[in-house]
């Protein structure tokens, strides 16, 4: 990486393993009439392999210190934004391309992964995919299977939106500088349906709620609503009150949101 002093504050490790940057495109089937959006390109190790798929092409820089590095990828189809990404207007930024299917392919800053996944889920924009590099830990509570002691209220409310999957393991010396954890790859495939929810306010209060304080049951976290409702549905699905949130799947959390919304 030359003499560039990485800025600890813009979480900037690059990804320099060309192993782990294949088998991120591998990972996914874009074609030349979609869209790819990268966020935090850095000096375009990623870049570089994205733009293999001849594809539109938009990445979102902060620092402009990286601009000699980026501008040999810029043409008709690729253009490097210099903007924060959480706070551009995303629509905006796209409305001229004309595309196909919406991908975001990413190595994330570890302390904006959850800002720009929800940034992405609220967006009115149809995100196809998103192949996103992610802390280790944090690709585990993301992908948890219900049951599972990382299954929480950030892996029901993704659930809903996304089939997500935890693609493969990546080592802290596939970076540079070495940052102090592992990360992961993981992947968030649109479900082609959403559940249909009555009160989506109510559904994803009624999830944090559940989840608010982990070690207790259904019965402690959910008190303030109707909990003879709760329970007619928990009984549906073999629960009963006494249950944990982590225990609960997501069809189960839809149907007692819409129950209690009638």
């Amino acid at each position: 990486m030359g003499d560039f002093k990485h800025k600890h504050s813009l979480g900037q490790n690059f990804l320099k393993d060309k192993g782990v940057l294949a088998k991120i495109v591998d990972s996914v089937d874009v074609k030349e009439d979609d869209l790819i959006i990268e966020v935090g390109p850095g000096q375009g190790a990623l870049t570089k392999f994205l733009k293999l798929f001849h594809a539109n092409l938009r990445c979102f820089e902060v620092d402009t210190r990286v601009k000699k590095d980026l501008e040999k990828f810029e043409d008709d189809k690729t253009k490097v934004i210099y903007n924060d990404f959480l706070k551009v207007n995303l629509e905006d930024e796209i409305k001229d391309i004309k595309y196909n299917d919406l991908y975001v392919i990413a190595n994330l800053p570890y302390y904006i992964t959850t800002p720009i996944i929800e940034k992405m889920i609220s967006s009115p924009l149809n995100v196809k995919a998103m192949v996103l590099m992610v802390q280790n830990e944090v690709a585990d509570r993301l992908s948890a299977k219900v049951g599972s002691k990382d299954y929480g209220a950030i892996t029901v409310f993704l659930n809903y939106y996304y089939n997500v999957e935890k693609l493969f393991f990546v080592s802290r010396k596939a970076f540079d500088p070495v940052p102090n954890v592992d990360s992961a790859v993981i992947k968030l495939s649109k479900k082609e349906k959403e559940l249909d929810v009555y009160n989506k306010d109510l559904f994803f209060k009624l999830i944090q709620d559940s989840f608010r304080m982990k070690r207790k049951n259904i019965r402690n976290n959910l008190k303030n609503y109707d909990l003879d409702k709760i329970l007619e549905v928990l009984q549906n699905y073999g629960l009963d009150l006494m249950v944990r949130a982590e225990s609960i799947p997501l069809n189960c959390f839809v149907d007692m949101a819409n129950v209690l919304s009638k």
